[in-house]
């Protein structure tokens, strides 16, 4: 029944305790027990008391063997199941394996001096066992004494390792706390800062494309003023064109003028007066045209002035200029033609010639009056032209010097603004740059209290060495109890050698009177045989208490050394960890470089 029971519970998940007490378990069901230990995980209290498990050897050194793979189990109760000294030197291989087991009950068994000893012997390597009762099993009160000492070391141990982990688990979350506070507080510069980089950036763009347009508009300014100084290079040189055409008409002028006063020198000697009179005429056409020209030149001038002309008006004065120059070469033509006509009519009569002359003369003065009122119109037309393109290009300047006043008004004002969002960040920045000074205090009041909890780990240090000291002087009062048990029994052990030389000679003297002399001589060897072992016994158990005692005071300096590293090392790491904090921050850095 008992192995269909534990083989349900092997892969239970559920029960935390479990009570066998007085079943009678066999060798099957101390196997089972030992298959139960290997395979489940959830008890936490076994009771087996009165089973008798101790008188089968196979049976219980299997339950053994499940008992020292099992890492589960805290608390084991083997009240008065016989187990002899064999037993618990199986116990105590098993508890050298076990990791888990705190609490074992052993009382009202059959251990003995053996059994003890193995049990002493597994304590050295098992670090977990605290309470270990072994009343009612004729082991001797010193080896009690030290399996007691033994649970003590390892609860004191415990204890030691639990406020360790204590302290360095709240050392470990203060470090995590400062972490995650400077993680947050460098969370936080960083979003400002790319905020405040945000908002610049926007700035920057806005004033670029406010510099932009005002620059567009001025570019825009400055290609039609570019457009405007082509127009009148192009009128400058139309008009230089224009003047030396007129030149060249004058020049033809001049040639026609020589040759037509030639032609008269030749033809009207015998007609000076005529010539005269001819002479006076020419003259005063060449008076007209030189007016003429002189007018030419004027009007070039005047057009020269002009700072902004238009194709289409340039077109116009060009057509006037070749009709000028065109009526001038019909004029010319006309001339010459009148003059041959003069010339075959002079021949015929002087006075068809006279006739002639005074109509042609009349004839071209009518033509060179409406020709110089044409011309006039033409220049007055030109001066309004010339006046409502200095009117227009004025109005241009004033425009564009009202627009670049307006940008620089704006591009002053972008720069204000920029200015004083400079001077915000700023003042916001040193703000958080005060904050950030005031947590660095914080910490740095922090460090102080952890060097203060450091000290205090070091005065336990120092009690604990305090301690170990006490025991190193326990263990020369029993190095000197030992020395002192060592004279008795060397004492003794003489006495009874005396005794028994002694009685040696009496049973030599009467060995043939006297076979029950014999009999007390066996006696008294035997007694004398078993006083040996007992001191012998007593030797090996203060060599054992000696061993104990000396690993005790290695071991408990050895932790004293490891614990005075260890808090040395969690010193300087919290210094190292505060300090990297400190100097890592960028503000901190700034404030360092300050």
């Amino acid at each position: 029944g008992v192995k269909l029971l534990l083989h349900g519970l092997c892969s239970n998940t559920t029960v935390k305790s479990l009570d066998l007490k007085g079943n009678n378990l066999r060798t099957v069901g101390a196997e089972a027990l030992g298959k139960l230990l290997r395979q489940n995980k959830s008890i936490r209290s076994l009771t087996l008391e009165w089973n008798s498990l101790g008188m089968w050897e196979e049976g219980f050194s299997f339950f053994c063997q499940g008992l020292g793979a099992n890492n589960f189990l805290q608390r084991l109760d083997l009240r008065n199941n016989q187990i002899n000294h064999q037993g618990a030197a199986e116990l105590a291989m098993a508890l050298t394996q076990n990791d888990s087991l705190q609490e074992l009950d052993l009382r009202w068994n059959n251990i003995g001096l053996l059994g003890g000893r193995a049990l002493l012997n597994c304590l050295q390597s098992n670090r977990t066992l605290k309470k270990l009762e072994l009343a009612g099993n004729n082991v001797p009160g010193d080896i009690l004494k030290a399996v007691e000492q033994a649970l003590d070391h390892n609860r004191d141990r415990e204890t030691i390792l639990s406020e360790a982990q204590n302290q360095v688990s709240i050392l470990s979350k203060e470090v995590m706390s400062l972490k995650d506070e400077k993680n947050k507080q460098f969370l936080d510069l960083m979003d400002t800062v790319d905020k405040q980089k945000e908002e610049k950036a926007r700035s920057e763009r806005m004033s670029a494309a406010q510099i932009s347009q005002l620059q567009e508009a001025l570019d825009e300014h400055y290609s039609i003023v570019n457009s405007l100084k082509a127009k009148l290079q192009m009128t400058e040189a139309a008009l230089a064109l224009s003047e030396q055409k007129v030149h060249n008409l004058g020049e033809l002028l001049n040639a026609m003028k020589q040759e037509q006063t030639s032609v008269a020198e030749s033809h009207f000697k015998e007609l000076q007066q005529q010539r005269q009179e001819s002479a006076d005429r020419e003259d005063k056409l060449l008076h007209d045209l030189s007016a003429a020209s002189e007018k030419n030149l004027l009007l070039r001038n005047q057009v020269g002035n002009q700072v902004l002309g238009r194709e289409d008006q340039l077109f116009q004065v060009k057509q006037d200029l070749t009709n000028t120059t065109a009526e001038l070469k019909l004029r010319a033509v006309q001339a010459e033609e009148r003059l041959e006509m003069e010339k075959r009519r002079f021949k015929q009569s002087l006075e068809d010639m006279e006739s002639l002359r005074v109509k042609e003369v009349d004839h071209m003065t009518q033509h060179i009056e409406a020709s110089e009122r044409s011309m006039q119109d033409r220049i007055q037309r030109l001066e309004a032209i010339r006046i409502s393109l200095e009117e227009e290009l004025s109005q241009v300047k004033a425009a564009a010097l009202a627009e670049r006043g307006q940008a620089e008004e704006e591009l002053m004002k972008v720069r204000s603004q920029a200015r004083l969002e400079e001077q915000q960040r700023l003042e916001h920045l040193e703000e958080k740059l005060r904050l950030m000074t005031e947590s660095r205090d914080e910490a740095q009041n922090c460090c102080l209290k952890q060097k203060e909890m450091v000290a205090e780990a070091q005065a336990r240090a120092k009690q604990c060495s305090m301690q170990a000291d006490g025991l190193r002087r326990r263990l020369e009062e029993l190095q000197q109890d030992l020395n002192r048990k060592e004279e008795e029994k060397v004492t003794e052990v003489n006495k009874v050698k005396v005794e028994l030389q002694e009685q040696i000679g009496h049973l030599q003297a009467e060995r043939t009177a006297q076979d029950g002399l014999r009999e007390k001589i066996a006696a008294l060897e035997r007694q004398l045989k078993a006083l040996s072992n007992n001191h012998r016994e007593a030797l090996l158990d203060k060599e054992g208490e000696m061993s104990l005692l000396l690993e005790k005071l290695r071991m408990k300096e050895a932790e004293i050394s490891r614990m005075r590293e260890e808090e040395a090392q969690r010193a300087s790491f919290l210094q190292n960890a505060i300090m990297a904090y400190v100097q890592g921050s960028p503000l901190g850095t700034h404030s360092s470089r300050k």
